[in-house]
């Protein structure tokens, strides 16, 4: 994953310059910005990052307003981000994930926990370059060019949505716990709550709601979730 991308959006310099510093030192190329609007600049100017590391408190517009916007942008929407902030309340986490982000940090953090994170989002990021397309009930998923179909039509999802039915599609009909969905589709060594699942899960099935699949992932209750075609 060397020269790999980070757009840093931090206003702190001091905080920024030493984040920079580190992704240096560990191989990446990190580009720095200080607000909303130069991250966009540079964005338009550098071409995309191959992550974002975003600050929540921002001047002007917020961290948290920036991911939504970048998560509703075709041209940006697929780009990993890491929020970076002092805010570690749970809702706020919540509040993070549900606005697109991939993961989150928080204030004060250990330079090898945050490239360990990077590292990991990145990894979780890399499409499914190969295997089969794989077809239930009129809903196509092709690894080859991440794409989901549903009778002709394209349905759009993030990278990690596409991945968790990648995953359930190949894995049909058994109940999967919140920990074990984490550690096949995000992997054993990532900082990932559990409560992130249930994020992605409710994700997923906004996606797959325009078709009528999202009936496919199923909760059971007390203990995870199924990806099953049965009533």
């Amino acid at each position: 994953m060397a020269g790999k991308k980070i757009l840093i959006v931090e206003d702190e310099p001091a905080i920024r310059e030493m984040v920079a510093l580190v992704l240096s030192n560990a191989g990446l190329e990190p580009i720095e910005a200080g607000d909303a609007g130069s991250a966009q600049a540079l964005i338009a100017e550098r071409g995309l990052p191959d992550l974002i590391l975003l600050d929540w408190m921002l001047p002007g517009a917020s961290g948290i307003d920036l991911a939504r916007r970048l998560k509703k942008d075709e041209l940006t929407r697929d780009v990993p981000i890491i929020m970076l902030t002092a805010r570690g309340e749970e809702e706020d986490k919540v509040r993070a994930l549900d606005v697109g982000a991939d993961d989150y940090v928080t204030k004060p953090f250990s330079p090898r926990e945050l490239v360990a994170r990077i590292r990991a989002v990145l990894r979780r990021a890399a499409p499914h370059a190969d295997g089969e397309i794989i077809e239930t009930e009129g809903l196509v998923l092709d690894p080859g060019s991440h794409r989901v179909t549903a009778q002709g039509r394209a349905l759009e999802m993030g990278p990690t949505e596409f991945r968790l039915l990648h995953f359930f599609m190949t894995h049909p009909e058994r109940v999967y716990s919140r920990g074990q969905l984490l550690d096949r589709v995000w992997g054993s060594n990532v900082y990932v709550e559990e409560r992130t699942v249930d994020v992605h899960i409710r994700r997923l099935r906004k996606a797959l709601a325009p078709s009528g699949h999202d009936r496919l992932v199923q909760t059971v209750r007390g203990t995870g979730y199924r990806f099953s075609v049965r009533v």
